[in-house]
Formats: structure tokens, sequence, C-alpha cells
């Protein structure tokens, strides 16, 4: 059979992969382990969707697709604007805290979206100012 990978048989994963950082004890950290960390590091959280893209999966059938409230369900609930005045001067905390916990019949989020997340929403919502 043929290589696979660059792996012949007889051969081990360590003699193909090259080693990067060695460690104290003299061990080499492996590149397909350095790719693991790396994709560790910059975790989905890390590469999450941009505050637009969580607004329209997640507050857009509500709060319109431009936070005005004129949707069905806005409509029907009396949401207020996002862009209004009156949202707008709410501070960033108290608008983590609404999104995080939820106020009288929009649900929390706290455990849908990360934390990272909610804060990605309140810097969207800035952006509705109008």
């Amino acid at each position: 059979m043929g290589s696979l990978g660059g792996l012949l048989p007889g051969r081990r994963f360590s003699d193909v992969v090259p080693s990067i950082a060695p460690f104290d004890n003299g061990r080499h950290l492996r590149a397909p382990l350095a790719l693991i960390l790396l994709a560790l590091v910059f975790s989905t959280y890390t590469f999450a969707d941009s505050g637009a893209d969580t607004y329209k999966a997640k507050c857009s059938a509500c709060h319109g697709a431009h936070g005005a409230g004129d949707t069905m369900l806005g409509k029907n609930l009396n949401l207020r604007a996002l862009g209004s005045a009156d949202v707008q001067e709410q501070s960033d905390d108290e608008l983590f805290a609404i999104i995080s916990r939820g106020k009288n019949r929009m649900p929390p989020f706290d455990r849908k979206l990360s934390k990272d997340q909610i804060r990605d929403v309140v810097k969207y919502i800035r952006t509705l100012k109008k």
C-alpha cells in the first residue's frame, strides 16, 4: 500500500511530523498537537459570529432586521426601537444584563450565547442609534 499523508508502513508518526518548541524535559511538541492547541486558543468563541450575525439569528425575529421592533411579534409586544434614545441611554452593563437574564416576555440568553457573543450584540445595538 502506498503512502498516506507521508506515512509509510514501518514509520512512526513522529518520524514524519517535525517538532517545534521543546519542553524543559526534552520532549517536543509535535505539529498536530500545536494545531490542536491553536484551535483551542482560537475556539469558536474567538471566531464567533459578529454581533450583527448573532443579532440576526437570535434577536431579529422579535426586534426586526434593523432593531425597530417592527415585526408582528415586536408590535404585539410593544417593543421599543433599539436605536431609540431610551434604549441607547442604558449602559452596556444594563443591556448585557437584559440580554443575559431576559426581561418581561424576552427569554434569557445566558445559556444560549457566550458572554462574548452577548457583548458583541450590545456593540451591534449601539450601531442602531438614531
